[in-house]
């Protein structure tokens, strides 16, 4: 397969903003690489399995070379992509012995059928033998295997969207599409009234309050846990760049910026405490967010407490965890569940 950019220059015609290119009946090209790294990496760590020996989880995208591109002549979508994946994947046996292993994938691949593709489970070197294995090497490859269809599927939806019409904007036809709302949308409604907090001094005195969201999502505490303390994961649901460090006293930074603050306390799959803030707050202030995990027999209950809230953000704060955090996680890993 030809790497990206080296296709004959003759036959490739850039987006213009006069429709030189009109209804793209000339060859176009567009390079889906970089939106595919993201999205393996997104559907592929959530994986995990349990069995009558244990649990068995990925742990990592320790290797994912390749590339993906998406051709269009004459209106017909002609999808390119060639990926060589290697996993690392942890066993848990019910007495809480740790098994380590990895997981290859040399053939992800527009000339092989989804069935096809080969999916080879290994232990590490020097680890005893295990029917945890057996267990990643069933039912864990189903689930590598599901991921690898959806990602296949997205790319023929989400990222192609637009593609078989006219521009009236190159700039505009290089952006990736999200089903969800844009990372500049979500910027705007997070800085609204900027003027107005700008005005005010750091140690300005303002009138607080208390705020408190339930939602239930149908996924374990562990697994939903790790989606709120792994960065890729949080990139994922918010359709955003976001930096995190998951640990007490960590700093985080979400939305391109626009929600920032620091772990407090962190009690893995039952509870998450931390400072919070939008960037349009008075300087210097910051909320109090915990959230509980429950253990509800095959879905997990959130509760959500905040303490600290500027009075004249209550409704936009709500809003925004409502929206933002549990309805994007929901739509992102399909955990969605009814709502209270």
């Amino acid at each position: 397969m030809a790497k990206w950019g080296e296709g004959d220059p003759r036959w490739i015609v850039e987006q213009r903003a006069d429709a030189t290119n009109v209804n793209n009946w000339h060859w176009t090209e567009r390079d889906a690489s970089n939106w595919s790294t993201e999205r393996l990496k997104t559907l592929l760590l959530p994986v995990r399995v349990e069995g009558e020996e244990g649990a068995c989880e990925v742990t990592e995208v320790s290797k994912l070379d390749g590339e993906a591109s998406i051709n269009n002549r004459k209106g017909k979508l002609i999808f390119f992509y060639e990926w060589a994946i290697k996993l690392a994947w942890t066993g848990t046996s019910k007495t809480g012995v740790k098994y380590k292993g990895y997981v290859e994938i040399p053939n992800l691949s527009d000339e092989n059928d989804i069935d096809e593709v080969e999916i080879h489970v290994s232990l590490a070197k020097d680890e005893p033998d295990t029917n945890l294995k057996t267990l990643m090497k069933q039912e864990g490859a189903k689930k590598i295997r599901d991921a690898m269809k959806t990602y296949i599927s997205t790319l023929k939806t989400e990222f192609t969207q637009g593609m078989i019409l006219p521009t009236v904007n190159g700039e505009h036809m290089e952006t990736t599409p999200q089903v969800a709302p844009k990372a500049e949308d979500r910027k705007s409604a997070a800085s609204s009234s900027t003027a107005t907090s700008q005005s005010k001094s750091v140690g300005v005195k303002i009138p607080t309050c208390k705020i408190s969201l339930k939602d239930t999502f149908l996924t374990s505490p562990e697994e939903l846990y790790r989606v709120f303390v792994t960065q890729e994961m949080v990139q994922a649901f918010t359709h955003a760049q976001a930096a995190l460090e998951a640990d007490k006293g960590g700093k985080f930074q979400l939305l391109d910026g626009s929600v920032t603050g620091e772990f407090v306390d962190l009690v893995p799959e039952k509870q998450l405490v931390m400072k919070w803030r939008f960037k349009s707050w008075p300087a210097g202030h910051f909320a109090t967010i915990t959230l509980n995990f429950t253990d509800k027999g095959g879905e997990t209950e959130v509760c959500l407490e905040g303490k600290g809230i500027p009075a004249s953000e209550e409704e936009r704060t709500k809003q925004g965890w409502q929206r933002y955090y549990f309805e994007g996680i929901k739509q992102t890993f399909g955990y969605g569940a009814r709502l209270f």
